[in-house]
């Protein structure tokens, strides 16, 4: 089974209220392949990068929600959307969040794929072409909608707007007035809801492979990057 022959690459335990705790101990070997095994819930369905907790503390569902990040540099509040979107459509979503950028940008890829350092390491290529960045990203979907140690914010610092379609494969848009981004969750027919919970929100699993580094360090070259992120 594909999602077993990849690496586990974090679990994270925000949701847990017992330290040490998982739900994934004492499971049995055909009990985890089983649920990795699992990508639809109803109609929603999850790719490759990501898996949720055994016992279900967040069930993955589709929607966005309104929130805000606390920027404590300038002690200001900078308004947030959050969504998630089934595989079929998350890929054009993230293409479509990206038009109202304008017709030039600054990309940051983020990989988590060193394996002997927590976190993740940002590479930045400013000043890119709207139309090549997504000819190249069209490119390199399978990586950037399966890899669980793979993410890329888009940004315009002149709008101030930023793009983010992170390691969990969701969409955050940072930024004051963002009416544009809402109108492209509702063309697609992703509906608000600020009650929704995330998979990050508790326990989870990432996913990666070998084959998924090689094509992340082809992305960064043909992004312009520096090759030496590890």
């Amino acid at each position: 089974m594909g999602f077993l022959k990849r690496f586990f690459r974090n679990v994270f335990r925000e949701g847990s209220t017992a330290v040490g705790t998982s739900s994934f101990e004492q499971l049995s070997e055909e009990e985890l392949e089983a649920h990795l095994g699992v990508s639809r819930y109803g109609d929603f369905s999850l790719s490759d990068a990501v898996r949720p907790s055994y016992d279900l503390q967040v069930v993955p569902g589709q929607g966005f929600r309104h929130d805000f990040y606390y920027d404590e540099e300038n002690k200001t509040k900078v308004p947030v959307l959050m969504g998630a979107a089934s595989t079929e459509n998350l890929f054009e979503l993230f293409m479509d969040m990206l038009d109202p950028l304008g017709a030039e940008a600054d990309v940051v890829l983020e990989t988590s794929h060193n394996r002997q350092s927590r976190g993740h390491t940002d590479l930045y290529r400013d000043h890119i072409d709207m139309p090549v960045l997504k000819s190249i990203l069209w490119e390199y979907e399978d990586l950037l909608v399966n890899d669980g140690c793979t993410g890329i914010a888009v940004l315009n610092p002149g709008v101030p707007h930023e793009v983010q379609f992170d390691e969990h494969k969701l969409l955050i848009v940072y930024g004051d007035q963002l009416e544009e981004f809402e109108a492209v969750f509702d063309e697609r027919g992703i509906a608000a809801d600020d009650q929704m919970k995330f998979i990050t929100e508790a326990e989870h699993v990432h996913s990666s492979s070998d084959g998924y580094v090689q094509l992340f360090d082809e992305l960064k070259m043909r992004l312009g990057m520096d090759s030496g992120y590890l």
